[in-house]
């Protein structure tokens, strides 16, 4: 019902966009089909999982552009068909949003999409969006979020606050889908702290400034926490499984890059308040990059990073004492061909991570995509366990028009 909903905004905006026709537009119309193919190593340990998956999806992006572009429309919906796992077929509306500029000030208002942070292992501060965890389990893959949002830059930096008037829930497989929990996530089930529950109106506020060598921000946020817990439960047929709640939480946090030459320092922390509990979460480390490697036009970057957790080992933040190494490889060739390989060490638990990164362009109008994701020495005791038989590949070839 809410994929109908959204739908039927993106034919509200076009409708909207349609109507602005009687000024001069700028109007673009773009988008992909791209199927996908997924191979485990490992076969699942849930009944019905499969070694391999296929599924397709597409994005169109319709953007307006008017009064010399100081008004402008995006529409911008996402759709998958998966073929084992019914929850990743679903459909969202990533942007549908109008924005005006007027001096130094601008204002949206619609869904949209707005990233906070600069780390590379995880994005600790970056709480606007909800993760659409079918897509991707590194939570970069987002749900478009409903905003008004007023941004001015001054003197002083830039300051922007955001009303949040509807909370979308996370997205998890089903049964069938992989990768998953062992324990399936019910959210037919889903508990809220407010009783306004997907209705209670959050807000946020964030200042960026540069100083220097540095790049600060500052973010504020009060509403429900996009992170749920996941609590035990049974399902109508007395089969266990994974209850989402969602807390109230408040949240400062702040993140900090500096720049100086082939170094890149970065850093993100935050502190939560939540069910009259508090605790502290930070990241950060460098990157390193050889400009020009072996006379050529590659580049290549070294990075480190740590992630902490003042509350330890929990089951809602898998990365409370880790490290992270990567190697970022950037040929700077017309394809734009990119690689980043890296892994990951629980420094309590000794699990291991390792995931690869690959895309390059063909022609004009087809762009791949190669990802791995692989596991190993997981200990029952590490959040990650589920995830400990679901290593993969990922193979997705877009075609763009």
């Amino acid at each position: 019902m809410r994929s109908t909903h959204m739908l039927a905004g993106a034919a509200a905006f076009a409708a909207l966009a349609t109507a602005a026709a009687a000024d001069p537009l700028d109007i673009r119309v773009r988008g992909y089909v791209e199927p996908e193919l997924q191979a485990f190593i490992e076969s699942g340990n849930v009944s019905g999982q499969r070694r391999w998956n296929a599924s397709v999806a597409t994005e169109v992006s319709f953007e307006s552009f008017w009064d010399n572009s100081n008004q402008w429309i995006v529409v911008k919906p996402f759709a998958r068909l998966d073929l084992r796992d019914g929850n990743r077929s679903h459909a969202d509306m990533r942007e549908a949003k109008y924005a005006r500029a007027i001096d130094n000030w601008e204002f949206r208002i619609g869904i949209d999409k707005v990233f906070w942070g600069v780390t590379e292992a995880v994005h600790l501060v970056d709480i606007i969006n909800q993760s659409d965890f079918v897509e991707s389990i590194d939570g970069e893959e987002k749900l478009g979020q409903p905003m008004v949002m007023v941004s001015t830059v001054q003197e002083f930096g830039t300051l922007t606050g955001y009303l949040l008037p509807f909370f979308r829930e996370r997205t998890f497989p089903g049964r069938k889908g992989r990768p998953a929990f062992d324990i399936p996530v019910d959210d037919k089930q889903t508990l809220y702290e407010s009783g306004a529950e997907e209705r209670h109106v959050d807000f946020a506020l964030r200042y960026a400034n540069t100083f220097d060598i540095w790049d600060v921000g500052v973010g504020y946020f009060q509403g429900t926490n996009r992170n749920p817990l996941l609590l035990p439960g049974l399902d109508g047929g007395g089969n266990p499984v994974l209850v989402p709640f969602y807390a109230q939480a408040r949240r400062v946090s702040t993140d900090v890059q500096a720049t100086s030459g082939a170094w890149l320092y970065k850093f993100e922390g935050f502190w939560q308040e939540q069910l009259n509990a508090q605790h502290l979460q930070a990241t950060g480390g460098i990157e390193y990059t050889f400009y020009g490697i072996f006379d050529t036009p590659s580049d290549v970057g070294l990075v480190a990073e740590y992630v902490w957790d003042d509350r330890g080992a929990n089951p809602q933040n898998p990365f409370a004492n880790d490290a992270f190494l990567a190697l970022r490889w950037t040929p700077n060739d017309a394809a734009s061909t990119a690689v980043l390989a890296g892994t990951t060490v629980d420094l309590d638990t000794q699990a291991l991570g390792f995931s690869i990164e690959a895309e390059r362009r063909f022609g004009d109008d087809f762009f791949v995509s190669l990802e791995g994701r692989f596991f190993a020495n997981v200990p029952r005791t590490d959040p990650l366990f589920s995830y400990s038989d679901d290593s993969f590949l990922q193979l997705r070839i877009a075609r763009y028009f």
